[in-house]
């Protein structure tokens, strides 16, 4: 237990964990279920090219996302990626920078221009004012982002892009299994995009899927993703299929879907516990009225209260082997190359990523794990004037 300054690792303290506490460490399922997946797709000798572990995993996550059509890809890039090549999206594309760079990096590989729109400080998610004020001859596509699970102003968004007649696509990476008003992430806009990275609630090892009730859009996504073949409408496409390996994978960990999430909830409830009260430190909280699969637990780090800035808060964890993320900092537009090639003030954007922290979680957290971490933060948060002045910050 930490119980002052002298305590803590970064001034010669004991670490409070012998071995690193990571965020998002993979849910690997029961691994007899995956060796058995495995061996099946040896022995059938169909590896890749839609085979039935595939098809059987697009059909998991389309009837997840309450959709008739999954077309599961290599990775969400690659998905984000052929969604806009498959609607023929030119110029613009409006959305936010509080997001993965990969976001904002799959519209540029396409020679599309991101445009960055501020956020809604409330939600972290795209402020539809804004966006409205963005929308120029030169638009093509709305890019929504579901932050943490949460979900964007769909509806406004919606309205937006009918009136303009611009393309709504969304990418929902962290957003599997949540809702907005009871309905399922993954069946707004035209399309949404899912990320089964290995550090998401249901991995893939490496995996996406692009998810639609639009058949005719997930027939020319089919076959664009397989190089173009089998459809003389689509032109040019690109290999950004899933193998059967990676299907094992992520059947395997669709079986244990329901207790992550529940294992999340619970820790984020006991981080909840643990931090309520604390003076410049708020947790990220979800709306009670919907699902969320609670992968991420968000605390916002206020300097002005605390006097101790979210980054040297990092730098005490991390010497206490506890592995927290700056999620995400900075922002798309403060990152190369779109800082230098298009330079914007993004004022709410700017304040959340410099406050915000992603707090370690998943099945393989312990409470015990989140008590030492809750213990940390309280010290830290308690002495932040002195600890800044002592490390010299």
């Amino acid at each position: 237990m930490k119980r002052g300054v002298h305590d803590l690792a970064l001034f010669g303290g004991d670490a409070a964990f012998l071995q690193p506490l990571y965020m998002g460490r993979p849910n690997t399922g029961d691994r007899k279920r995956l060796l058995d997946r495995l061996e099946w797709a040896l022995d059938n000798r169909w590896l890749t090219n839609g085979g039935p572990l595939v098809r059987e995993f697009e059909q998991r996550i389309a009837d997840l996302a309450g959709v008739r059509n999954c077309v599961a890809t290599c990775n969400a890039t690659a998905g984000l990626q052929l969604l806009l090549r498959e609607a023929e999206v030119t110029g613009e594309v409006i959305m936010p920078s509080m997001t993965f760079v990969a976001t904002a990096h799959a519209v540029r590989w396409l020679g599309l221009r991101p445009v960055f729109c501020d956020i809604d400080p409330d939600t972290g998610c795209l402020d539809p004012k804004l966006v409205e004020a963005a929308v120029t001859p030169r638009t093509g596509a709305i890019l929504g982002v579901h932050l943490w699970g949460r979900p964007s102003p769909v509806d406004e968004l919606a309205a937006i892009a009918a009136e303009h007649g611009l393309k709504l696509f969304y990418d929902a990476a962290h957003a599997l299994g949540c809702t907005s008003r009871q309905r399922r992430l993954g069946s707004f806009g035209d399309a949404e995009v899912f990320s089964f990275h290995a550090t998401k609630v249901v991995n893939s090892f490496e995996g996406g899927g692009i998810v639609t009730d639009d058949d005719t859009r997930a027939e020319r996504l089919r076959a664009l993703h397989n190089f173009g073949l089998g459809h003389d409408g689509v032109g040019a496409g690109i290999n950004a299929k899933m193998s059967e390996a990676s299907a094992a994978m992520g059947l395997t960990s669709l079986e244990g879907f329901a207790d992550a999430v529940a294992s999340n909830r619970a820790n984020y409830e006991l981080y909840r516990q643990e931090l309520s009260g604390l003076p410049g430190v708020r947790l990220i909280d979800y709306d009670p009225a919907e699902r969320n699969n609670y992968h991420y637990v968000i605390a916002q780090i206020d300097a002005g209260i605390t006097g101790l800035h979210r980054d040297l808060l990092l730098t005490l964890l991390r010497a206490e082997n506890v592995v927290a993320q700056p999620y995400f900092s900075p922002g798309c537009h403060q990152r190369e190359p779109y800082r230098t090639e298009y330079p914007v003030s993004l004022p709410h954007t700017e304040h959340l990523a410099e406050q915000v922290i992603a707090l370690p979680t998943g099945p393989a957290v312990s409470r015990e794990d989140i008590r030492r971490v809750c213990d940390i933060i309280r010290v830290a948060t308690a002495h932040g004037p002195r600890i800044t002045a002592q490390a010299g910050a």
